[in-house]
């Protein structure tokens, strides 16, 4: 019987660490220094279709129909590929467009644009650096305090919330949820 439990345990153990990132133990937090994307068989192996899809085809999920275009809970995204810090729930709000908008990043340095012409208007689209996964697309019609709308896709991200942060590795985040915390990257 204690022998089930335990090899039941496991499985529940590799099904949800599946969907954290790919390349880190979800223990170890971002570390750019031992980071390695995964080869694309070995991201289709452990992405699903949908996040595979929307992070390296540059995919776009549904609005309104993704994991986090309502989570008003606070903690991190993170890359779902690399692990790599994205962005904080207190930069979080709702665009009112169906996917997680934020109005600025956590870590700048781990964002990339590029122009993306792909669509009939000319849009800016967002990268991870280490990663380099699509994550969605920046516009110029958010709130203050930047102005900018991070419109993210859910199936790019992995949310790490407040009382996960230490325990997966993003502890130096913890005082960003403390009043007068810090802001990395400003």
């Amino acid at each position: 019987m204690r022998a089930t439990k335990i090899v039941s345990l496991a499985i529940v153990v590799l099904l949800v660490g599946n969907s954290g990132a790919v390349a880190q133990g979800q223990a170890t937090g971002w570390n750019p220094s031992t980071f390695k994307k995964p080869s694309d068989v070995e991201l289709k192996r452990r992405l699903t279709s949908e996040q595979y899809a929307v992070t390296q085809r540059e995919g776009t999920e549904r609005p309104y129909h993704n994991t986090y275009w309502d989570n008003h809970a606070a903690g991190i995204y993170v890359d779902v590929v690399s692990g790599e810090p994205l962005f904080s729930s207190l930069d979080k709000y709702d665009s009112r467009t169906g996917w997680p908008s934020f109005t600025r990043p956590l870590e700048p340095a781990n964002f990339q644009t590029k122009d993306d012409h792909r669509l009939a208007e000319d849009r800016t689209e967002v990268r991870s650096v280490h990663g380099d996964s699509h994550l969605g697309h920046v516009f110029d019609d958010g709130p203050p305090p930047t102005g900018k709308r991070y419109c993210m896709n859910s199936a790019a991200l992995r949310f790490i919330p407040v009382a996960r942060l230490e325990a997966e590795g993003y502890g130096k985040y913890l005082a960003l949820f403390k009043k007068g915390g810090y802001r990395p990257g400003s």
